[in-house]
């Protein structure tokens, strides 16, 4: 989405969002305005919406000011739980939702998170929900149910995450996690093609631009593996399946990046260290990463358990359109 404007706040300043746009942005800008702004759905911090006047901002964040409001963030209905039992909770996570609430936003009153719910919050709500409509309940008395986390999805991506409902639950899952014994598939759209193969590299915080990535020292970074196939080709775009056999953050998304393939939408990571960005044309409304496969052992009855999700219907619409587009420049030549 075209960007109006951008800053970076300062490291001798802790402003409130509203405060910074005062200061930063050109001309006069009243407080009404700024509001404006914020509650017209026009105001990003690191490339996620902000629709909190009291987020304050810390040394180093960007604030984006977009020309056309940004898409709503997603609401508990747009969470799908695919299955529930007193040891896990499989659901199917929306972009634009955060996997696990910040702690700096823990002390949040529930009006102010309820204005971007995070799934962890969703989940127990929807359970608590369904509760009360199989008991034929008019009210809500059962307590919400407690989530312990075993991976985390990116805020923009969307798909299958697996929560466990108990600490013992949590470590065998997190267990066959570290062991490479589960099996995490993502689908993936990226400019142009691209091989198929195995993408070993060395992760870090910092790789020397602000910005996670790999490292050359293997005694520093933390080793990230990633297989990547080809399903199917898109004019001048590729749909990967990308497996992940270690599961670091970010990795899909920097490993793509830093072979000159950066995902469609993803604003954060676009190309290798030292090289120009590589421009996005595809005009996508979100980063086009998506988990689609989940399979793992049942902590408790060790019975394999198997999810599948096709991409999400805003997606399946895109691509559509790219490969209908795709074909009438086919037949045009």
């Amino acid at each position: 989405m075209p960007i109006l404007h951008q800053f970076t706040q300062p490291d001798d300043t802790n402003d409130t969002v509203l405060a910074a746009m005062r200061k930063q942005l050109p001309g006069e800008l009243s407080w009404s305005a700024a509001r404006k702004l914020l509650h017209g759905r026009q105001v990003a911090i690191g490339g996620v919406l902000c629709i909190d006047e009291g987020r304050r901002l810390s040394p180093g964040e960007e604030v984006q000011i977009t020309d056309q409001p940004i898409p709503a963030p997603p609401t508990d209905e747009d969470v799908v739980v695919r299955y529930v039992d007193k040891d896990i909770i499989i659901v199917e996570k929306p972009s634009g939702m955060t996997t696990l609430r910040r702690k700096s936003e823990l002390s949040w009153s529930a009006a102010r998170r309820g204005q971007q719910p995070t799934l962890d919050e969703s989940v127990p709500r929807l359970i608590r929900e369904h509760a009360a409509k199989r008991n034929k309940s008019t009210r809500i008395y059962q307590r919400l149910t407690k989530l312990f986390s075993v991976h985390r999805i990116d805020r923009d991506s969307s798909g299958l995450l697996v929560f466990a409902r108990n600490e013992d639950a949590q470590r065998k899952i997190i267990e066959q996690f570290a062991d490479h014994k589960a099996v995490r598939k993502y689908f993936a759209l990226i400019p142009g093609t691209l091989r198929g193969q195995t993408i070993e590299t060395y992760l870090i915080r910092d790789r020397g631009d602000g910005v996670r990535g790999s490292t050359p020292d293997k005694s520093i970074g933390q080793q990230a593996i990633t297989h990547i196939s080809t399903l199917r080709t898109i004019g001048a775009f590729s749909e990967l399946e990308c497996r992940l056999e270690t599961g670091r953050t970010n990795q899909i998304r920097i490993h793509l990046a830093e072979l000159g393939h950066p995902i469609c939408g993803d604003i954060k990571y676009r190309g290798p260290l030292g090289s120009p960005p590589v421009e996005d044309q595809s005009g996508i409304h979100r980063m086009a990463l998506h988990a689609a496969e989940l399979k793992f052992d049942h902590p408790t009855t060790r019975q394999p358990m198997h999810f599948e999700t096709p991409w999400p219907p805003d997606m399946q619409r895109f691509l559509n359109r790219l490969q209908a587009g795709a074909v009438r420049r086919k037949e045009a030549t």
